[in-house]
């Protein structure tokens, strides 16, 4: 660490925890969906608990220490364009939690991983699998949210190959590593910046069982 250069905590202990839960279980979700068979179970499992983290993220946006908080880093479109053009020509302001068009790309993220999730509930094989609430619809419903669930997970894979090529660009052109501080909380800034906010591990853990709790109500009242 370069003389001033100041160690800042960005993303806390929730924040990490939900970014790679969530890395892990699209592996685990696509690779039971490809075995089929048994490995459905995983599957349906695996999702109900992407969906339990996409609602804590969601309350945690709200809830959560400053740069979890959506108003720290939602920006109108126009600010998302003005910084992609300011990359092309390295002229980019450095901003030490989402810059704007990375804050749009979180937002598009869950969205997609919650029409994912949420359509999955609803979904079917025309096999033997069907999600646990595909029985208060209509076949015809199902199979036309089947397909919603099929075009959606097309989509996340897109979005999960721009996140990639983004961390790539940063990290070989730009020299800036966004990996090591989603790891540890901490970034490197040369600039100084108001004291990060108070851990509020205890809340999180909260948020997350009411979340979880929800899922569970929710699946066993079909």
């Amino acid at each position: 660490m370069g003389l001033g250069v100041n160690r800042i905590f960005v993303w806390d202990l929730p924040q990490r925890l939900f970014h790679w839960l969530l890395v892990l279980l699209i592996v685990v979700s696509w690779d039971s969906v490809t075995a089929g068979g048994n490995a459905m179970q995983i599957h349906f499992l695996s999702g109900y608990t992407i969906l339990t983290l996409v609602l804590f993220r969601v309350a945690w946006g709200f809830l959560g220490t400053r740069h979890a908080r959506f108003d720290s880093f939602m920006r109108s479109p126009r600010a998302a364009v003005a910084y992609l053009r300011s990359l092309r020509s390295n002229d980019a302001a450095p901003h030490l939690g989402h810059n704007p068009a990375g804050g749009w790309s979180v937002i598009l993220m869950l969205a997609i991983l919650l029409l994912q999730s949420a359509t999955g509930l609803f979904a079917n094989d025309d096999i033997a699998a069907a999600g646990p609430l595909a029985k208060l619809v209509s076949k015809a419903l199902s199979d036309r949210i089947t397909g919603i669930h099929h075009i959606s997970v097309k989509l996340l894979y897109a979005l999960i190959g721009l996140h990639l090529s983004a961390v790539a660009y940063y990290v070989f052109y730009r020299k800036e590593n966004l990996v090591t501080p989603m790891l540890t909380g901490y970034k490197d800034s040369g600039e100084k910046h108001a004291a990060p906010d108070r851990q509020r591990n205890w809340l999180a853990a909260l948020v997350l069982a009411a979340c979880a709790g929800g899922v569970v109500i929710l699946i066993k009242a079909a």
